[in-house]
């Protein structure tokens, strides 16, 4: 099993359009062009890997320059293929049907350089079992399954956390290569947060505030980052750290007033108040480290709140106003979790600072001022 995951888009019916897939599969640096035509892979710069996935009981009489073929049957077929063509890897291709094709996925999973599986029937749990047979027998080789869309592809790359080590997904049209590779991404990498320093805390009466419990166990050093501009935002941790009132809430942040800004998936900023059940929301860990999290739910309550005022080094102002009780914390410099009611003019958080102004929470270039 492999951490990188591989993307392969299967141009086999692409039609008209197929010129320009590949041209955006080339660009997005896709690892593998799959065609069931030696022809059609003819051209391609040595940066992508060539597969060649003839129709099963069709041998082509020439692989032409395909560095992978993909064959179904059984390991003679494909030992008297290698020996004739010592410089091609060969795989072997699995539909999986019922248990005994799922024990055929299996072993080739443990002993082929390439098992491409293809599932018939929407479940995940015989993929688990292949993934965890891989994993138990330490295989060297690569599980590449077979999906329909990015949202299976999604699934696939997450299974049982370790995930296909590839997915073989249709390149209909233009856009189908970039949408696997952001999927493929998964995490939405790092952010850079910075040192804030507190300069004023106020309690500032009754309102809203917004509870976001999450589908994920978050860390003791993760949280979402929320604030009142779109500019500057503080980290707020999960309710991981124990309380002595209540259990712990390790899928919650207590985010913060329904104004507040937070980020979300695809670069945007959501207001608190419209997260809801299915919303995704980033989260952020004390390292800049980042997932997109399924929002399970949104608790808005009126509580008492408090006002945090910080500034950043080189002087940007920023603002959080969180629910005004001691529970609710933030996270500073060396994962320090702080009580939000304790922070005095002086204190340190850590915090984000977004470089673009927002418009329906998408970036843009103008001016804005926020206050």
């Amino acid at each position: 099993m492999s951490s990188e995951k591989l993307c392969w888009l299967d141009i086999r019916s692409a039609g008209k359009a197929r010129q320009a897939i590949v041209e955006e599969a080339l660009h997005q640096r896709i690892d593998g062009i799959v065609a069931a035509d030696p022809a059609d892979l003819e051209g391609l710069p040595p940066t992508v890997t060539k597969v060649l996935m003839p129709p099963p009981g069709k041998q082509p009489a020439s692989y032409g320059s395909a560095g992978v073929v993909i064959l179904a049957g059984d390991a003679s077929a494909r030992a008297q293929a290698a020996e004739a063509a010592p410089d091609v890897e060969f795989g072997r291709l699995v539909e999986i049907t019922d248990a005994e094709s799922l024990d055929a996925a299996i072993e080739a999973a443990r002993t082929e350089r390439w098992s491409v599986l293809e599932f018939r029937d929407p479940t995940k749990i015989p993929l688990e079992i292949v993934i965890a047979a891989a994993a138990a027998a330490d295989a060297d080789g690569a599980i590449i399954t077979m999906a329909k869309n990015t949202e299976e592809a999604a699934v696939i790359f997450g299974c049982l956390q370790l995930g296909s080590d590839g997915v073989l997904m249709p390149g209909r049209s233009v856009g189908d290569a970039t949408a696997l590779k952001a999927t493929a991404a998964g995490g939405t990498g790092e952010l850079l947060l910075v040192e804030l320093e507190v300069t004023a805390v106020a309690h500032i009466g009754m309102g809203e505030r917004a509870c976001v419990d999450t589908c994920s166990y978050l860390g003791k050093d993760e949280g979402i980052l929320v604030g009142s501009h779109s500019k500057g935002m503080i980290l707020c941790v999960s309710e991981t750290h124990p309380l002595p009132y209540m259990p712990t809430r390790p899928f919650r942040v207590n985010a913060g007033a329904i104004h507040s800004y937070t980020l979300a998936d695809e670069g945007r900023t959501r207001y608190l108040s419209e997260l809801r059940a299915g919303s995704k929301v980033m989260a952020v860990d004390t390292k800049g480290r980042t997932r997109t999290v399924a929002v399970g739910r949104v608790k808005i309550e009126t509580r008492p709140l408090i006002s945090i005022d910080a500034v950043a080094a080189g002087g940007q102002e920023v603002n959080l106003i969180l629910q005004d009780d001691w529970h609710v914390r933030v996270l500073g410099p060396g994962d320090a979790v702080l009580n939000s009611t304790e922070l005095r003019p002086g204190d340190r958080v850590l915090g984000h600072l977004p470089t673009a102004d927002r418009h329906v929470g998408y970036p843009i270039d103008e001016f804005c001022h926020e206050q």
